[in-house]
């Protein structure tokens, strides 16, 4: 059964949510924040895609993420979900998010920690990410690059569901993305370029394939220059996104505890959490918690075969439209965009698991987003 949400048109056949509709974010194109265009679009766009043959993630919340990720270019909308539905079946997300299993977590997280723990102030799943132990050479005798990105994806879908559901449900208000700190404490120009390529591959699934996940990001202990590299960055950046990301040296837990409360934030940070076995392995929030947390859909459907044949048949079909398409889409994206330049020297890695969300320029065109 659709949630409720007077200020907002739901689709009973799709938006089968049980948790808080309205974001917080008072801000056009948010849910529960749209114009009378923006809800026709809405519509446009699944009207679009089901006579393509898609019927999964055709839910509201979704398509407004791939909409305002492209300013509402209908158009370029389509085209980004279509791309994401034909990564999807060759990526083989479906199956990840039910099997996978990351044995060697621990032993990787030794060089190169990433993990979620507890919320914001906001309610938001808190990110971090830390690239000072990073030693990819060491990493490889332990793991392989193609299980490092298919971990990084099944976490995006954990994201997805079940734990910003379960945040939601706790605060009371729809929460689409996640407060992501960035620790640089130890990172300087060898490992920054032995991360790079690496990065670059993570960055590029998190800016096409899961949009719009961006709350804040906090860049902490941050090295000599770094500022002077981001500076250079964010002129190719939405200004809505700078406004997101906060760049910080070593005297950041004032700024920090304003945003992450002092016991959800790990004591190395300047919080008082001390999870049993670390925090980096404890994977602690309300995801976790009987009270918030519901199977996610994801393993529902797990008990049922056929549920995303629709979808693979759909992306089947308009290979051969989506070729001949993309051409003309590449052009028009290409004359509203620039693409980030790659890090300077010293400079340090994006972050991946939640980095940027819309690059897209001052003047409203639609432009791709780079998560």
């Amino acid at each position: 059964m659709a949630a409720e949400n007077p200020t907002m048109k739901l689709d009973p056949k799709y938006d089968d949510y049980d948790y808080p509709t309205t974001s917080p974010n008072v801000q056009s194109g948010h849910p529960g924040h749209l114009t009378p265009e923006q809800d026709a679009q809405v519509h446009q766009l699944r009207m679009i895609l089901e006579q393509l043959g898609y019927k999964e993630r055709l839910d509201t919340l979704t398509l407004l993420r791939f909409l305002r990720a492209r300013k509402f270019n209908v158009e370029l909308s389509k085209q980004m979900f279509i791309d994401s539905e034909k990564w999807r079946k060759e990526f083989g997300v479906d199956d990840l998010v039910r099997n996978f299993k990351y044995e060697e977590k621990p032993q990787v997280f030794a060089y190169y920690p990433q993990y979620y723990h507890k919320t914001d102030k906001a309610g938001r799943p808190v990110y971090i990410e830390q690239l000072g132990k990073i030693d990819l050479a060491a990493m490889y005798k332990i793991t392989t690059a193609e299980r490092m990105l298919q971990n990084l994806v099944v976490e995006y879908e954990k994201l997805s569901d079940p734990r910003l559901p379960a945040c939601a449900r706790k605060s009371g208000n729809l929460l689409e993305t996640c407060c992501s700190i960035m620790d640089m404490k130890g990172v300087g120009l060898a490992k920054a370029n032995s991360a790079y390529n690496y990065v670059r591959q993570a960055t590029t699934l998190s800016q096409n394939y899961y949009p719009e996940r961006l709350g804040k990001l906090y860049v902490i202990n941050a090295p000599w220059g770094f500022s002077t590299v981001f500076s250079v960055v964010k002129g190719f950046l939405d200004p809505v996104t700078v406004d997101k990301i906060h760049i910080l040296g070593s005297n950041y837990q004032a700024e920090l505890l304003a945003q992450v409360p002092k016991e959800n934030l790990p004591t190395q940070f300047g919080g008082t959490c001390t999870c049993p076995g670390g925090c980096e392995l404890s994977d602690d929030g309300p995801w976790k918690d009987p009270q918030w947390v519901r199977p996610p859909k994801w393993a529902k459907q797990a008990a049922d075969p056929s549920a995303n044949t629709a979808t693979a048949t759909a992306t089947a079909t308009t290979t051969t439209e989506d070729d001949e398409r993309k051409e003309k889409t590449k052009g028009e994206a290409a004359t509203e965009s620039a693409p980030a330049p790659a890090p300077a020297a010293g400079a340090a890695p994006i972050p991946t698991t939640q980095s940027v969300d819309a690059a897209a320029p001052a003047n409203g065109t639609a432009a791709p987003a780079p998560a």
